[in-house]
């Protein structure tokens, strides 16, 4: 069974900073996509950051540009985002999602495989 566990989660002040992490077991990074979504209360789930399976190619969402950077340490089975200057709007419940029948950026939840149970930032004004 394909597990994905985030952490790094919590509160924090606008204006600082998180790093999530996303662990994998169950399946080897090399060859899956990878994505990062949030979810508000009444929102939908959207995507935030993608990442090929190379690490290579990414994709943002155009609020986060210039504020967050998707990685991934595919020896590690983990994937990251570094949140930096963070705005109450980025208070959500994130997840990572593994997409294991690509290996290019895939910016959509609907072709994702495999989700983890998500962790809450809540960002403070």
């Amino acid at each position: 069974q394909v597990q994905l566990v985030e952490s790094g989660g919590g509160l924090v002040q606008a204006g600082g900073s998180l790093r999530l992490s996303c662990a994998a077991s169950g399946y080897t990074f090399r060859h899956y996509a990878m994505g990062w979504f949030r979810q508000a209360p009444g929102k939908e789930r959207d995507i935030v950051a993608a990442i090929n399976w190379s690490g290579g190619s990414t994709y943002y969402a155009d609020s986060v540009k210039g504020r967050f950077t998707i990685s991934r340490d595919n020896a590690k089975n983990t994937m990251y985002l570094q949140m930096n200057s963070l705005k109450p709007e980025d208070t959500a419940v994130y997840y990572c999602a593994a997409d294991v029948g690509s290996s290019v950026v895939v910016v959509t939840p609907g072709p994702y495989d495999y989700w983890g149970q998500g962790t809450q930032v809540t960002v403070s004004s």
